[in-house]
């Protein structure tokens, strides 16, 4: 029954991620279902499954989208749909019967796992603890990719701050000039 109500949970998150108006906000849905399916996983007793699914589908994925969304921006795409509405609606409702085919009629929902059978600890550097390094590896990628996109395409001192900067010095040095040429007392 919990797993039920979470797989329906997950389901309403992701309508919502779809029905929402600003793609921060369906980010975040989308996190949620994700979170949610490793919840289902863990229950299910793929507990490395789950924290794969936890750290890089509502981790890692969500914050790419974040970093995505503030880079190109949150306006709204003025234009038709592909497909009607009608003909949307009608291939998502055969999809879930189609799936919901598949799933109910002999196979039986496997028991949940008792929570107290592995630690996370043991999930994560047990037998598949090279799983885990591998997993490490691609969040640290994706960080240095992040870090890619974020560098300036010049050197650091060509960059407009960098000319702003030395703008600033150049006239405080000519102000400071004309002051000794006039005779005045410099500040110190």
């Amino acid at each position: 029954m919990t797993v039920l109500l979470l797989v329906a949970l997950a389901v309403v998150f992701a309508f919502l991620a779809i029905r929402a108006r600003r793609l921060i906000t369906s980010a975040l849905w989308l996190a949620g279902v994700s979170a949610l399916c490793a919840l289902v996983f863990s229950l299910y007793g793929a507990r490395q499954v789950a924290v794969i699914e936890l750290s890089v589908g509502a981790g890692l994925v969500t914050v790419l989208f974040v970093f995505a969304i503030s880079v190109a921006g949150d306006e709204p795409l003025a234009g038709r749909p592909v497909l009607p509405r009608p003909l949307s609606a009608g291939l998502v409702l055969l999809w879930m019967l189609v799936l919901g085919g598949m799933l109910l009629p002999g196979l039986p929902i496997p028991p949940a796992v008792p929570p107290d059978r592995a630690g996370l600890a043991e999930v994560l550097w047990g037998p598949r603890g090279l799983d885990a390094l591998l997993q490490v590896v691609v969040i640290f990628a994706g960080v240095l990719g992040l870090l890619g996109l974020l560098a300036e395409s010049g050197a650091p001192l060509d960059g407009a701050v960098a000319r702003e900067v030395a703008a600033g010095r150049e006239r405080d040095l000519q102000a400071l000039t004309e002051q000794l040429q006039d005779g005045e007392a410099v500040p110190e």
